[in-house]
């Protein structure tokens, strides 16, 4: 590979602290919720999963971008997430399979990026000190200018971000002729969502985060699906009010993590900011159903009150996280729904909990 000289870099978090590494290749600047992941693969559904827009990802793994990108790889149509923070960024990739550069994909989607970063000391600070706004840049000389900018950006806790990355349009997926038909609402909806319920003899229709009941019932589903997304759900009250009205007709219905917390709001569970959330693709869960264990794919930066849902006459556990007790998942005791708290459409080697999608389509066919 030929030697680039690369720009100086830093990470600012909003508590002053500094991070120094070196510009994978776009100068600027970019804000966001700062954030660790560690899967050791599947970097290009990372960066593409709509659920992590507006957040600076750091990679624990040491090494990203060895395996290059692959097109039929992504979760969405773009990047999504603010920008990436790692260890050691391969230009060079040896996948035969891939279709170009991690670089190159980069540069595509207009991403910042850097790398050179002591990654084991910043996610230990975060670890400790939690998720919080970060500004990643190459405009090193002007620290006090990026504190005030900094100072400046919203909260997580409270932004309503599902807007920002839903389809502005509905869009059909899958077979027309298929058995079923799923009227599914994206907040962020990942691609290999519509995959795993397509190929389980579904027709899909997609619909804006802000669509009535009224229009995702004019499609006459047998079914209906509230996706993955981005940002806090105490603002979706247009999402809880659709999840509201499905509940009360009893409609098959079937939540996947920002899904998951809409469900538990339009049924009074509250949610909250977590400390650092759960971000990776290991995460172990046990269905108290079952008594079986998953190891789970998990990106989420918000949870279910746990009391309020043991509280609830209505609702029954059906999941827990094992390293933190959170709540993984819930049902309906006397109504057609259930969500989860993890993707069991991420499948990462581990295809533990791809019978969601089956017992759904099962409760389509009741």
């Amino acid at each position: 590979m030929k030697y680039k000289q690369r720009k100086k870099a830093l990470i600012l978090l909003a508590d002053g602290t500094i991070f120094h590494g070196k510009s994978i290749g776009k100068e600027g600047t970019s804000f966001g919720e700062v954030c660790f992941n560690t899967g050791t693969t599947g970097y290009q559904e990372i960066f593409t999963d709509p659920s992590y827009f507006g957040q600076l990802m750091v990679t624990t793994n040491a090494h990203i971008g060895n395996y290059g990108t692959k097109q039929d790889e992504v979760e969405s149509d773009s990047v999504k997430i603010a920008g990436l923070i790692c260890r050691n960024f391969s230009f060079e990739y040896s996948r035969p399979a891939a279709d170009k550069s991690l670089e190159t994909f980069f540069e595509d989607n207009d991403t910042i990026a850097i790398s050179d970063v002591d990654t084991r000391a910043l996610v230990s600070y975060i670890r400790d000190n939690g998720a919080m706004n970060a500004v990643i840049s190459t405009d090193v000389d002007n620290v006090e200018e990026l504190k005030k900018q900094l100072a400046e950006q919203p909260s997580m806790n409270g932004l309503e971000l599902a807007s920002k990355v839903s389809t502005k349009e509905p869009y059909f997926f899958g077979d027309e002729n298929a058995k079923y038909k799923i009227a599914a609402l994206d907040i962020g909806i990942k691609k290999n969502i519509l995959r795993n319920l397509a190929k389980r003899d579904a027709y899909i229709k997609v619909f804006p985060y802000n669509a009535k009941f009224e229009d995702l019932e004019a499609f006459n589903p047998d079914g209906y699906f509230l996706s993955n997304g981005p940002g806090d759900p105490e603002p979706l009250v247009e999402a809880q009010q659709v999840a509201k009205e499905i509940i009360a007709r009893n409609k098959p219905l079937f939540g996947i993590c920002l899904g998951h917390q809409v469900i538990a709001l339009a049924n009074g569970i509250s949610t909250y900011k977590m400390h650092n959330g759960h971000r990776g693709i290991n995460h172990p869960v046990k269905n108290l159903l079952t008594g079986k264990g998953e190891i789970t794919s998990q990106n989420h930066g918000f949870a279910i009150n746990r009391e309020e849902t043991e509280a609830h006459s209505d609702v029954e556990i059906t999941h827990v996280h094992l390293n933190d007790n959170t709540v993984a998942g819930i049902r309906l005791k006397h109504k057609n729904c259930f969500s989860v708290q993890y993707h069991p459409e991420a499948s990462p080697g581990p295809n533990d909990s791809t019978y969601l999608f089956d017992e759904f389509i099962s409760n389509l066919a009741n």
